[in-house]
């Protein structure tokens, strides 16, 4: 859809074989100030190589490299690309481009069949797309890079996490239902992190002991993978609508900026963002009433933590407008209005 862009796409053999072949030759055959979108390219045997080429022989040519699993090995990159490559993260389709490009309003839609474009756009569901996904996400993407090989143990493990979405991690429990060591869940965890298939949000705490400080709880990469592992039931809107919001505020912040509270006494808000004046923002998520918040939690909160401000964000495209709960005020917006904050 860019004007004038070269695509190449490294799933192709004879793609990767020009590419690696003879970086130098692949770029010079371009103009100087090309645009060119290299996807895939972890499907390279040097992705590092053929960039850092790219990067010193041809500074003024523009180059996106997508890939699922390159920004996690930035540390093995060659240091020409130092300083010169930036980190783009690309969720699903967001609830905001399914009301402003696609014209889908059906929040159930978005919420059961998934933010990627195939199943969102099919009315409809076909459990066999998700199945199969799994299936190949496995072969090519986990055996393929991490040399995975118990097949049963990590699909128990990744189906288990999917149903469980939103939830803090056990690994004792884990371990149990995969039928595996708790150091093998964790490398299995890291894998999956690192192919972007599911997000830890860690909690936040200052110096009260009653705050959970170190359970983080895990969110699959689609809302679809995860209704499709709970036999798609309407009832978990809520959880559903968390993962939006946590796609919104990901495009926003920095992941290590955004975390979750709860105390030991179970209470708890969805998210807090950390902000470099040292306040601290809390966004909960509501899919119908803005008023239904317990205040309760967030009381608490900001008994400890007073600076910042307060946000409810719903599905609904109006506003932003204030509401009061009791002493505290909140602002009730829509994940696009996180955008500005």
């Amino acid at each position: 859809m860019v004007p004038g862009i070269h695509h190449f796409n490294c799933d192709l053999p004879s793609t990767r074989r020009g590419i690696e072949d003879d970086p130098r030759a692949f770029f010079g055959g371009l103009a100087e100030d090309a645009l060119v979108a290299i996807d895939e390219i972890d499907r390279l045997d040097d992705p590092g190589r053929v960039l850092s080429v790219a990067v010193q022989q041809y500074p003024d040519l523009r180059l996106m490299a997508a890939s699922s699993s390159m920004p996690r090995d930035a540390d093995t990159l060659p240091d020409a690309l130092a300083g010169r490559m930036a980190e783009l993260h690309l969720p699903p389709v967001s609830w905001q481009e399914c009301v402003g490009t696609f014209g889908i309003e059906d929040l159930d839609r978005r919420l059961l069949g998934g933010g990627l474009p195939g199943p969102l756009l099919d009315p409809e569901r076909d459990p066999g797309f998700f199945s199969e996904w799994i299936e190949t996400f496995y072969a090519r993407d986990v055996v393929a890079l991490f040399n995975t090989r118990n097949r049963r143990g990590f699909l128990a493990l990744f189906q288990e996490l999917l149903g469980d979405s939103g939830g803090q991690l056990d690994f004792g429990r884990l371990a149990g239902i995969s039928g595996q060591s708790r150091p093998t869940v964790n490398v299995h965890l890291e894998s999956l992190r690192c192919l972007h298939a599911i997000h830890l949000v860690r909690p936040f705490h200052g110096e009260g002991n009653r705050e959970i400080v170190s359970r983080p709880k895990c969110y699959a990469f689609d809302t679809g993978f995860v209704a499709f592992e709970r036999g798609w039931r309407d009832s978990d809107r809520g959880r559903l609508w968390e993962h939006l919001v946590l796609d919104a505020l990901r495009s926003r912040f920095p992941e290590e900026d955004i975390l979750y509270w709860r105390d030991k006494s179970g209470r708890e808000l969805d998210f807090v963002v950390r902000r470099e004046t040292g306040a601290v923002d809390l966004v909960e998520c509501e899919v119908v009433d803005p008023y239904a918040l317990d205040p309760e939690p967030v009381a608490l909160f900001r008994s400890r933590y007073a600076a910042g401000g307060n946000y409810i964000v719903t599905p609904v495209e109006s506003g932003p407008y204030r509401i009061r709960h009791g002493s505290l005020t909140f602002t009730v917006c829509a994940t696009s209005y996180l955008d500005s904050i």
